[in-house]
């Protein structure tokens, strides 16, 4: 048996398309396709580093499935768990050009897309026999119902067995249908995962605090292991079960092309950090550094380095 350590994660991957140019999505001509997704990217991210890496989605018999399933091949990613619907097709979305920093428009288009439908009978218990590590996010959670149960599924099944499961909060409101639900059931899951990666924006509507160290508290008491609470330009505060707590500084950026995918480059680091065997705080400064990468490149997983690549930025910080 490989002693590599596997990574699984479960959510909706969609076709992107990236304005060419600045301006209004309504104006823009040409479009440069690419792949997007929350958990995507953190599997990605995963595989990159040289880490046995599953995804689970559902994806359409079209040509943005097909496309799905061929990039993540490419990436080296299992794909084994990659179902298709024959009634509901793949999901898409458009994202604006962004050339000041800020956070670039996106657009949706996955109501009833085909990862909709993931249900729970989709969630294959001999995943976790070998103990891996699962990630979720809130995205997945938000989805749909049906994608929320599978979750919660796998989420028992890891626990179960005793993987190590960590949930990135994730907050996308326009998907839930009220506050209160969306706080109550992003808690629930954070409440039942070892480690918790809330920003600190949404520590303010999940936890009622916007200070880190409140944060981390209000996971901690209810149940969580660990809490890296994301920082922005200002690094990472990190605290954990066994005492263990601080801040780590953030690294410089040259220029912010684009910031979507940061947060799940952030994971990718810490995750990956702690698969490695490093510490909390030295998992925190890796999720930065990774950060710092994506947010100076266009697209949400562009910016991910390879093991060497990453070995040699770490060695010459």
């Amino acid at each position: 048996m490989s002693n590599i350590p596997s990574f699984v994660t479960i959510g909706e991957a969609m076709a992107m398309f990236v304005a060419d140019t600045p301006g209004e999505l309504s104006q823009v001509i040409s479009f440069s396709r690419s792949l997007a997704g929350a958990e995507v990217n953190v599997a990605i991210g995963m595989a990159r580093m040289g880490f046995h890496s599953t995804y689970i989605t559902k994806v359409g018999n079209d040509s943005f499935g097909e496309f799905i399933k061929e990039s993540i091949q490419h990436e080296k990613i299992q794909t084994n768990h990659i179902l298709e619907s024959t009634t509901n097709a793949t999901g898409f979305m458009l994202k604006s050009n962004v050339t000041d920093g800020s956070d670039p428009k996106v657009e949706y288009y996955r109501r009833n897309s085909a990862a909709s439908t993931l249900s729970t009978e989709d969630i294959d218990s001999i995943l976790f026999h070998q103990q891996p590590h699962l990630h979720l996010t809130g995205v997945s959670v938000a989805v749909s119902e049906s994608l929320r149960d599978a979750a919660k599924q796998a989420l028992n099944l890891a626990k179960e067995q005793g993987c190590r499961v960590s949930f990135d909060t994730n907050l996308r409101p326009a998907l839930w249908p009220d506050q209160a639900t969306m706080i109550k059931e992003i808690n629930n899951f954070a409440f039942a995962s070892d480690i918790v990666l809330p920003g600190i924006e949404e520590g303010k509507i999940l936890a009622g605090s916007d200070q880190p160290e409140e944060i981390a508290d209000f996971y901690l008491h209810h149940g969580s292991q660990a809490v890296v609470v994301k920082l922005g330009s200002k690094g990472a505060y990190y605290k954990t079960r066994t005492g263990e707590s601080g801040t780590v500084a953030g690294f410089p950026v040259n220029k912010v092309v684009d910031t979507v995918g940061a947060g799940d480059s952030f994971a990718v680091g810490v995750i990956s950090a702690l698969l490695d065997g490093q510490t909390m705080a030295q998992a925190a400064r890796r999720g930065n550094l990774l950060g710092s990468l994506t947010v100076q490149v266009r697209g949400d997983s562009e910016g991910l380095p390879t093991r060497d690549v990453l070995s040699e930025l770490e060695k010459a910080d």
